[in-house]
């Protein structure tokens, strides 16, 4: 068990220090921007929607490592779903974030299960996937976790 968990936490370091998709995107055609006052996340989110797909995902921001890894993670399994699987992989990660119940095969992301046990850190976890939800509604309002 100690040999997930580890292999787990290298997971989440390598996405915080080499972040998938950690750039600014000109041709975006949403964005949203996200706070986590508690732990001082700031992430701003780029997608390309086209045709009622997620043609491009791309993230910038600041933050600690369950956050970045959180999006990082999110980005890459997003680019190529359409909206309805965006927001069903939300509802999923929800579940898992703050109950620690898997609805299905999570893949990558379940390499965040653990978070659910430390409740000041969900915030941190679910923080990217609540601003893209706006950004998919065309909500420009900051989303805070707060």
């Amino acid at each position: 068990m100690d040999d997930f968990r580890d292999l787990y936490q290298q997971l989440i370091l390598d996405h915080n220090r080499s972040p998938k998709n950690f750039r600014n995107m000109e041709d975006a055609t949403t964005s949203a921007e996200g706070h986590n006052p508690l732990c001082g996340d700031e992430i701003t989110l780029y997608l390309k929607i086209e045709n009622g797909k997620i043609d491009d995902f791309s993230f910038m921001g600041s933050g600690c490592a369950i956050s970045k890894a959180s999006a990082s993670i999110m980005t890459t399994l997003l680019i190529g779903k359409t909206v309805e699987e965006a927001e069903s992989l939300f509802e999923k990660f929800h579940t898992m974030i703050t109950t620690g119940e898997k609805t299905g095969d999570m893949g990558k992301l379940a390499v965040l299960a653990g978070v659910h046990k430390f409740p000041s850190r969900v915030k941190c976890a679910i923080l990217s996937w609540h601003t893209m939800t706006n950004a998919l509604h065309g909500n420009e309002k900051l989303t805070t976790t707060e």
